[in-house]
């Protein structure tokens, strides 16, 4: 069986609260966007993986070996072979790993008629990732806590041409935390995405921004030449380091490539 995984952007992001745990509560706007890894599972006699497209190693630590490994303490799965093709890329913010890790476990409830509803694989993705039980309804979705705790949004975004860049760097989530301070947020996110598009960049930021903006201009670079080619909104997507931008209409900005990696959307 096969899945493909999109990736996800942060439309907003407040960083409101250091916890006891060493987490951070925080909130934000979950958003699906058209950009996609592919992940296919097959029988096999052994438990295996295989990773293309990516450096990646298939080791314990894969999310998708985990997610098998996770329901395996609760139901009888015999052994699978996952095979991931990797375009959405890591260390940018935009939930790959998560999402590959939501779209095995949904796999293998499909495979092996497990009968699990959203509800319970959204319960065991809690349990792989912060990022993770979004994946399962992949809606627009306001997230709270650690990113765990999710309410629907009213937002479609289907209108619009949204693209994204990465540059040549890889932000570890570490890194970012290390650079941001918590506040009380002056904006609720629910309220602040039903305004026009046009008035979000007054209002809707990502506190990761103005750390990282000092340590890594080449981000704050690629915002703002978003906006010089027409973007209504632009903002780097959870910690980073990509960058995405919203058009009302299909863009040419095949001039950003020396910055870094442009990614398109891209219908099934």
């Amino acid at each position: 069986m096969l899945k493909f995984a999109n990736a996800k952007i942060n439309i907003g992001l407040h960083v409101t609260e250091r916890r006891a745990d060493g987490y951070h509560n925080l909130e934000t706007i979950f958003y699906p966007v058209k950009i996609y890894d592919a992940v296919e599972i097959q029988s096999a006699e052994e438990l295996g993986m295989e990773i293309h497209g990516s450096e990646l190693k298939a080791d314990d630590d894969n999310l998708c070996l985990r997610a098998y490994r996770l329901l395996a303490t609760d139901f009888d799965l015999p052994p699978v072979k996952i095979h991931l093709l990797k375009r959405i890329p890591i260390g940018a913010g935009l939930g790959g790993g998560s999402s590959d890790a939501s779209a095995t476990l949904q796999l293998l409830n499909d495979q092996f008629k497990l009968g699990l509803t959203d509800t319970q694989l959204e319960t065991y993705a809690a349990q792989l990732g912060a990022d993770c039980p979004f994946f399962i309804q992949n809606k627009a979705t306001y997230a709270e806590d650690i990113g765990t705790k999710l309410s629907p949004i009213d937002l479609d975004l289907s209108a619009y041409y949204i693209v994204l860049l990465k540059p040549d760097l890889h932000i570890s989530t570490a890194e970012a935390y290390k650079n941001v301070i918590p506040l009380t947020p002056q904006v609720d996110l629910r309220r602040a995405v039903q305004l026009p598009i046009q008035e979000w960049k007054l209002i809707i930021k990502n506190d990761f921004e103005t750390g990282l903006f000092e340590l890594y201009p080449q981000i704050a670079e690629i915002k703002r030449r978003f906006y010089e080619l027409g973007a209504i909104y632009s903002s780097m997507t959870g910690s980073g380091s990509a960058v995405f931008a919203i058009f009302e209409q299909e863009t040419d900005v095949s001039e950003l490539n020396a910055l870094g990696q442009v990614f398109l959307p891209m219908d099934l």
